[in-house]
């Protein structure tokens, strides 16, 4: 059937009524079948079309649009009919908050989670990214769908598929174009379920093996990049965060016998791509899960992986030849933002990461990032430290050619800086003229902060005038 000229360019009045004509005719199709398959997907494609742009659509996102829409897509045989009311949901949902629930209400939540189960992308991309969104502010009951539905097997399920075309040696040839998309919405569901259906976490065990294997078998994004977090890596991570990476299958996986550190020598090799590319406030948004990650998976490690981490992430001795967080290495860089004010929460994962390196002891945490750095997480957390500790021995971990070691080079306590590369001043000693100069400038200075009223300040030069310790120059100087 030939289009119109209009189809899906009238805006105003006349979109309206085009809008309610539209959907007029699905809604009586439903009771009657009269539409044409072809008439009937011409249709949906044009109100697709009109979606986009709420102004003048209002039929679409209502509680009667919103149930001709799902019927549509959750009761047709038609396969095409199916996504093109699918469609059309989504963007409803994305762009008008209210119509979520409206969505949840219609009781075809379940419905969705039934047909997550068939094994295609196009479908997984447009129901996984349907029940996302609707699980942003509505009450839908996420722990009857992973019960009831199989929502968490059909997660998991879609997770093995990619993870197998990833990790086959001629995936480039296999791939559907929609794969890409449809893991990425798959992956950001994985994150809100679990985050909202912290009972029923052990669901998603069979998930964490998949994940672990589509992040092993990703390329690196290249050093250049300025988005190596981009998908599918930075929703890959988010969706472990949740997760118990405590079971025993979990640690199967992420600590492999043939080779225990893979896992977080790729996340390592994550965050030190990220953490230089991105800037404020992608750091705080997007760097930030990625340093809670590898957290998460220390917590968990054996001894050995633990070490490898703790080699990879403490400050070297390239690190302390200046003040920590000045050297242009991923310490550096991590240490840098630790109290990066545009990134708050970035900085308290880091800080936190540095205490579990330091196996949570308030004086080894000292001694390996400076107290400059440790005092205020010890502080903000009720760790007791006082700074008469600082003098104490102590071993400070580096890095060297031999892994994680001790090392008895003296160093700042507060800086964390090797004493003997601090810099003295290349400033030559003030003459006597120019000391009185500047003790006369300090005096006039103070005084006037006296007259203000505001402060009752003491002046110093004349506090050391009278007490004798200020000695006027001689005539013949």
């Amino acid at each position: 059937m030939a289009q119109s000229a209009s189809f899906g360019r009238l805006t105003g009045p006349a979109k309206l009524d085009a809008v309610k004509q539209l959907l007029g005719s699905l809604t009586e199709d439903l009771e009657t079948s009269s539409l044409a398959p072809q008439r009937r997907e011409s249709i949906l494609e044009e109100l697709k079309i009109y979606g986009r742009d709420p102004n003048c659509a209002d039929p679409i996102f209502t509680k009667e649009g919103i149930k001709t829409l799902v019927r549509h897509a959750f009761d047709s045989t038609s396969v095409n009919t199916s996504r093109g009311a699918l469609r059309i949901l989504c963007n409803a949902l994305l762009l008008e908050p209210e119509t979520r629930q409206r969505f949840v209400d219609t009781g075809y939540a379940a419905k969705a989670s039934e047909k997550l189960k068939e094994d295609n992308s196009d479908d997984e991309f447009l129901v996984a990214r349907l029940l996302l969104i609707s699980t942003y502010n509505t009450n839908i009951d996420l722990p009857k769908l992973i019960t009831q539905h199989g929502l968490a097997d059909s997660i998991a399920n879609h997770l093995a598929r990619h993870a197998k075309r990833l990790s086959s040696t001629n995936r480039s040839t296999t791939a559907n174009p929609m794969d890409p998309m449809a893991l990425e919405e798959t992956l950001k569901l994985t994150f809100n379920v679990s985050q909202f259906s912290p009972n029923h976490l052990a669901s998603f065990e069979p998930a964490i093996p998949h994940i672990i294997t589509i992040l092993c078998s990703l390329d690196l994004p290249s050093p250049h990049t300025k988005t190596p977090l981009g998908p599918p890596f930075g929703p890959a991570v988010n969706a472990v965060l949740n997760l118990d990476l405590s079971t025993p299958t979990a640690k199967e996986y992420l600590y492999p016998d043939s080779s225990p550190s893979s896992f977080s020598d790729r996340l390592i090799k994550l965050l030190s791509l990220s953490i230089k590319a991105y800037k404020n406030p992608d750091l705080e948004q997007i760097v930030t899960p990625l340093v809670c990650a590898l957290s998460l998976v220390y917590e968990h490690a054996p001894a050995s992986v633990k070490q490898s981490i703790k080699s990879a992430l403490l400050p070297t001795e390239k690190d302390r030849e200046d003040a920590l967080g000045k050297a242009d290495t991923l310490q550096g860089h991590l240490l840098k933002n630790w109290s990066n004010p545009e990134a708050p929460e970035l900085g308290k994962a880091i800080a936190h990461l540095y205490f579990d390196l330091s196996n949570r002891n308030p004086h080894k945490f000292v001694k390996n990032v400076g107290y400059g750095y440790a005092s205020g997480f010890l502080f903000q957390n009720n760790i007791s430290f006082t700074p008469e500790e600082l003098n104490k021995g102590g071993e400070t971990e580096v890095e060297g050619e031999d892994g994680v070691r001790e090392i008895k080079r003296p160093i700042n306590p507060i800086t964390g800086q090797f004493l003997d590369t601090e810099r003295v001043s290349e400033l030559p000693e003030m003459t006597d003229e120019e000391k009185e100069r500047e003790a006369e400038r300090l005096f006039v200075l103070f005084e006037r902060l006296k007259q203000t009223g505001i402060i009752d300040v003491q002046n110093p030069v004349e506090q050391a005038m009278r007490e004798g310790r200020f000695e006027e120059l001689p005539d013949d100087k």
